[in-house]
C-alpha cells in the first residue's frame, strides 16, 4: 500500500475509532492485499501496524472480523460512489457514475482487491450481509442502463447482462491498476465512460 492510499484511507475511515482500531484495520487491508486472507496472519497485521500481536484482538474478534470490516465499508463506500450521480439526463448519469466507480477502483486499488476477490473466505453469516450490498449495487446500474433504454438513448437487448458487463469492467481495475503506470485514475473513469456509452448504444 502507498503512503498515499494510506492517507486516503485513514481520511475515508476517520470515524473508525479509536485510532489504533483504524490503523490494524488499514494494515489488515494491506496484508490481505499483498498476501491473500490465507497466507496472512494476525502477527503479520499487527507488525504492518506497528503493535503488538494481542492488539489485533482488543479491537476486532478474528482476522475474519477484519477481513468483513473491510468488505463491509468497501462495498458501501463504492455504492455511495456509485449513486452519487444524479440527474434527469440517464446518459450524463451514466457517464458520471461510471468515471466515479472506475475511478474508486483504481485510486483505492489495495482496498478495492481485498473488497472484490477475497469474499469466498468470509462467514456465512457476513457473506449474506455483504451480498446485500452487492445486489443495491447491481439493481443501481441495472435501473440507470433500464431507464436509458426507456428514454431511448441507450440501445441494450439484454439489461442484466449489460449490468455484468458495466459491473465487471469497474471492478476489474482493481486487479491490474498500478499508481505507476501511464494513467490516473481520473483517465481511467473517462475512458470506462465512454466505453460504457459506445457499448450501451448512447
Amino acid at each position: 500500500m502507498t503512503a498515499h492510499e494510506f492517507d486516503l484511507l485513514d481520511r475515508a475511515w476517520s470515524d473508525i475509532t479509536p485510532p489504533a482500531a483504524r490503523r490494524m484495520l488499514i494494515a489488515a487491508a494491506a496484508a490481505f492485499a499483498g498476501r491473500g486472507y490465507h497466507a496472512t496472519t494476525t502477527r503479520d497485521i499487527a507488525a504492518q501496524a506497528g503493535m503488538s500481536p494481542a492488539a489485533v484482538y482488543i479491537h476486532y474478534r478474528s482476522k475474519e472480523d477484519l477481513l468483513f470490516q473491510i468488505s463491509r465499508i468497501g462495498h458501501t463506500t463504492a455504492l455511495d460512489v456509485l449513486t452519487s450521480a444524479t440527474g434527469p439526463d440517464p446518459v450524463a448519469r451514466t457517464a458520471a457514475a461510471v468515471t466515479a466507480f472506475a475511478s474508486w477502483h483504481a485510486e483505492h486499488h489495495t482496498t478495492a482487491r481485498v473488497v472484490q476477490y477475497e469474499l469466498g473466505a468470509l462467514t456465512p453469516e457476513h457473506l449474506a450481509e455483504v451480498v446485500v450490498l452487492r445486489r443495491r449495487t447491481e439493481t443501481a446500474v441495472r435501473e440507470m442502463i433500464e431507464d436509458g433504454v426507456a428514454s431511448g438513448a441507450f440501445h441494450v437487448p439484454d439489461t442484466r447482462g449489460a449490468t455484468l458487463a458495466v459491473l465487471s469492467l469497474c471492478i476489474d481495475v482493481a486487479r491490474w491498476y498500478q499508481p505507476a503506470g501511464h494513467r490516473t485514475p481520473a483517465d481511467i473513469g473517462s475512458l470506462y465512460a465512454d466505453l460504457v456509452l459506445r457499448m450501451l448504444g448512447a
